[in-house]
């Protein structure tokens, strides 16, 4: 599995508040990224598994959703999220 709880909450502690804060945006954000990142990797070795491509799609979208209510929330929590997870945009 490339997804641990103890993975889980090594992002959490560093992206949300603590580790236990799953609810953060900032810690949601890194672990959809986190989660976009591997299943691309997946997507290269594997293109035609279109049940993991629509499931990148889905996740891609909640991110930028999530971004989205950051940036209208706190500019600067946006800026900073981007900033350290080397995002665009």
């Amino acid at each position: 599995m490339y997804l641990t709880a103890e993975k889980k909450k090594e992002i959490f502690a560093e992206y949300g508040k603590t580790a236990e804060n799953t609810g953060s945006s900032e810690g949601q954000i890194a672990l959809f990224s986190y989660r976009i990142n591997h299943l691309t990797s997946h997507l290269k070795t594997n293109p035609k598994d279109f049940g993991t491509q629509r499931a990148l799609v889905k996740l891609v979208g909640k991110r930028r959703r999530l971004l989205d209510y950051l940036r209208d929330r706190d500019i600067e929590r946006y800026r900073a999220i981007i900033k350290s997870l080397k995002l665009r945009r």
